[in-house]
């Protein structure tokens, strides 16, 4: 027994090994249980003590992954598992302090991990299978890569390098797994040697975690992962995780502070690195110091709160306060502008000149001028930017501009706001519901803190005063709009966010890409309250199609796009998976719905409401599709 506690505290035994060593000396399994868990106590306190310098390991190339994950501090793990991997996953089942997060599909763990990243600010941890796997999880990847969100994916690698080059589940001859995801990642690699396993994996936690964040990919060959007796370093996140705030040059700060004071009428243009700085309270600062109205780029975050006086909405060329001469943009931790392939007209004021801060100088000035760069963190940008206004210009002469700009700006916001809600009054009452009634019924029964995950391009939201403090809702979406994000993304949320009502608003086509996840949610007991807006369309598309203006638009046969015939039963394909739920067609009937769905989730159930929502836009009154029928064609009954 001496020999078995030496080994396992000299890291030679695995826990697994341990307690299957003192069965063969006799002891029975709790036995075994009550002599290891003081043990790992031990453990536990000497990897604390020895954090500054880390410590060395020995086991198999899986073991050493496990340990330096636990070490990086990892607390989820989601996972498609495989058998290439047989060498990790027997690693991670004796592992305490980290949990496996199971999905049915690869493209759903991945926005598990981006959901869980995106509340958190936690880098998420994600295992796929070989090339098949790593395949599947693209589109989510794809989403996961435009949004920047930190992930590290680690994969099994069948090696097509080693003896035969025509393996089953391994990359086709003469072409290597991390290809599959490059153009995804913000790198990729593929780890043969199991002494190298645990450094490539800091790695990968370092890369993705440093600004700008995004995916990274750790191909990892099964021969390493197997290997027996490897020693490596384990380091703790402290010693490699880079989380510095890099701060804006003075010159820069001293140029923009002179554009923001001389500009007759400046905009503030925000994106999603305003969220993950923590910049919110600041930007609301500068706005207010100086009478700025604001206006969203393209965004996955609500990044400024909408009932302020001076949010003026998405930022649009044709907007009231653009088209009365806006001559400085400033943007704040966001994409430059153009998201089309040839624009018709110019999409930001020809005569403005162009304030860009951030930390993400490859998205700055990709289509159009930049006068001044701040590179840096946002929030120490936009508090040295403050500071140099202050410096800048007496208190009167910066009370004198504040009040003057807001004074313009809160009437066009004003307006803004009472027409939309004028606009959305007269859709209410109607069956089947019409989206500004379904989205007003959420907005008054939710928790005025709920974090609301939307997949839901079409979805009407006016009624949220979303926002980032106390009492505000959270509103969290994507911008790659890749379907199959929404119920995976609400299940990484609510794990990030257990104590905080999470939401899933989606559209009924996009539960058809993720509804695997309703699973995770009962198996793991993920209390999200699942609100399916079903129009029984592709409506996003068939709006497109419609603008188009060709014989689709005439005709009103839109192809592909009609989701009934048959109707999808969204309450069984839930409860197929243990999740209960009720299909609502009036609008006296959701609010009930969605109060018996908060009272479920309160329990620590996931619940759904199925809303039969009214189709809206051009070619709305369409129900044509493509008429077949296989059955009917047959010269044989089989």
């Amino acid at each position: 027994m001496q020999e078995l506690v030496r080994g396992y505290l000299d890291r030679a035994l695995s826990r697994r090994g341990f307690v299957e060593g003192l069965s063969r000396l006799g002891f029975t399994a709790a036995a075994a249980q009550a002599i290891l868990k003081p043990l790992v106590a031990s453990e536990t306190a000497a990897a604390r003590a020895d954090a500054p310098g880390g410590f060395s390991a020995q086991g198999t190339g899986g073991e050493l992954v496990v340990q330096q994950a636990k070490a990086a501090g990892v607390e989820y793990l989601f996972t498609n598992p495989g058998s290439f991997e047989v060498g990790f996953f027997d690693a991670f089942v004796d592992t305490p302090g980290m949990q496996l997060i199971m999905g049915l599909h690869e493209g759903i763990v991945i926005s598990m991990a981006d959901g869980y990243h995106r509340v958190s600010g936690k880098p998420g941890f994600v295992n796929v299978h070989v090339i098949a796997g790593t395949a599947q999880m693209a589109g989510q990847l794809y989403n996961a890569s435009r949004d920047g969100s930190a992930l590290v994916i680690t994969a099994g690698l069948n090696d097509n390098e080693l003896w035969s080059d025509e393996a089953a589940l391994a990359p086709r001859p003469g072409f290597d797994q991390k290809e599959v995801t490059r153009q995804f990642t913000k790198i990729s690699w593929e780890a043969r040697n199991a002494e190298s396993l645990a450094l490539m994996l800091r790695r990968a936690f370092k890369t993705a975690a440093t600004e700008p964040g995004g995916p990274v990919y750790l191909a990892m060959a099964h021969h390493a992962l197997e290997t027996k007796g490897v020693k490596a370093q384990i380091l703790p996140a402290d010693r490699f995780m880079i989380r510095s705030r890099v701060r804006p040059s003075k010159s820069a700060v001293q140029e923009a502070a002179k554009l923001l004071a001389e500009a007759k009428r400046p905009l503030l243009v925000v994106g999603d690195e305003v969220w993950k700085s923590g910049a919110q309270a600041e930007l609301v600062s500068l706005s207010e110091k100086l009478g700025l109205g604001v206006a969203d780029g393209t965004t996955g975050y609500r990044n400024f709160p909408v009932r302020h006086a001076h949010y003026l909405g998405p930022f649009n060329m044709g907007s009231e306060w653009v088209k009365r001469g806006v001559d400085l943009v400033v943007c704040i931790g966001a994409r430059d502008f153009g998201g089309r392939v040839v624009p018709r007209s110019p999409e930001v004021p020809d005569s403005a000149r162009i304030v860009r801060i951030g930390i993400d100088t490859a998205s700055m000035g990709r289509n159009y001028p930049t006068d001044v760069a701040l590179v840096g963190d946002v929030r120490e940008a936009l508090g040295d930017l403050r500071e140099a206004l202050e410096s800048l210009l007496t208190k009167d002469r910066l009370k004198s501009l504040a009040t003057a700009r807001s004074e313009e700006v809160r009437p066009i916001v004003g307006a803004r706001r009472k027409a939309a809600e004028a606009a959305a009054r007269k859709n209410f009452g109607h069956t089947p519901i019409h989206p500004d009634e379904v989205g007003d019924a959420m907005a008054r029964t939710l928790d005025k803190d709920a974090l609301i995950v939307s997949e839901n391009l079409t979805g009407r939201y006016d009624a949220f005063p979303f926002g980032f403090r106390d009492q505000e809702p959270m509103w969290l979406g994507n911008t790659g709009a890749g379907l199959g994000w929404g119920v995976g993304a609400a299940t990484g949320a609510k794990l990030a966010a257990p104590d905080r009502q999470v939401v899933c608003s989606i559209g009924d086509g996009s539960v058809m890409y993720s509804a695997s996840g309703f699973w995770t949610q009962v198996r793991y007991g993920i209390p999200v309250l699942t609100v399916v807006w079903n129009n029984r369309n592709y409506q996003t598309v068939r709006h497109a199609y419609h603008n188009y203006g060709g014989k689709m638009a005439s005709s009103g046969h839109y192809a592909g796009m009609y989701l009934g015939d048959p109707d999808i039963d969204f309450v069984k394909l839930g409860e197929s998976q243990g999740v209960k739920g009720e299909k609502v067609t009036a609008p006296s009937e959701l609010e009930p719905a969605l109060r018996r769905g908060i009272a479920a989730t309160r329990d620590g159930k996931p619940y759904l409401v199925d809303v039969v929502t009214a189709r809206i836009g051009g070619g709305a009154d369409s129900t044509w599709h493509e008429s077949f029928n296989l059955a009917a064609k047959r010269k044989r009954k089989a």
